[in-house]
């Protein structure tokens, strides 16, 4: 086989983490200031992908002081037997707490992410998706800074809770839904993890 043939090429489909962000304030504060939004980056899939303060130690860095040097790191593993690229999710942090769709991790916990998590550390949210792809020796990152929670969009994929708008009208509803009433939940209150 000739060089040509075993080097990646243009056309191959990596896996993609595709990683969004939501903070509170985060249209006062430069807080993606280092992450290259919006373009997609291969990461070595033997090195992981570290998130934090330090820009020198880390892969991706958020300027925020209240961030730790180390917040995260994501690993890529394959398991046996299986084309697939996964990855597990590390807290790195001494000072807080990591939840993976609502699973408290401490310090130097680490579990898997599925394909869609939800990630919450102080107060950001990181929705992240697993787009499948070639598990070669290296991944896709793609970085999206989100208007609003993720949280809003991954309550109901978590709790299976599916809010229901009331419009009052249960004239053209079956006879069942008429003796029972609407199910709804109340969009104002917030998932709890």
């Amino acid at each position: 086989m000739s060089v040509s043939q075993t080097l990646e090429t243009e056309e191959d489909l990596l896996t993609c983490l595709r990683i969004k962000f939501y903070h509170p304030q985060q249209n006062q504060r430069g807080l993606y200031g280092l992450l290259p939004l919006g373009s997609r980056r291969r990461h070595p899939a033997d090195d992981p992908l570290r998130l934090g303060r330090d820009a020198q130690t880390c892969s991706y860095g958020l300027v925020d002081p209240r961030v730790s040097r180390k917040q995260l790191a994501i690993y890529a593993y394959r398991s046996p037997n299986s084309p697939e690229m996964l990855f597990t999710i590390q807290n790195l942090s001494q000072r807080g707490k990591l939840s993976v769709n609502g699973s408290t991790l401490g310090y130097l916990e680490r579990t898997d992410v599925p394909d869609k998590a939800l990630i919450r550390f102080l107060e950001y949210e990181m929705l992240i998706i697993r787009e499948s792809g070639e598990a070669k020796s290296s991944f896709e990152v793609e970085f999206e800074v989100m208007a609003v929670p993720p949280s809003r969009e991954t309550c109901t994929f978590e709790t299976g809770v599916r809010p229901i708008m009331d419009t009052g009208l249960m004239n053209n509803a079956p006879a069942m839904l008429r003796d029972v009433g609407p199910q709804e939940s109340d969009e104002t209150l917030s998932c709890s993890y």
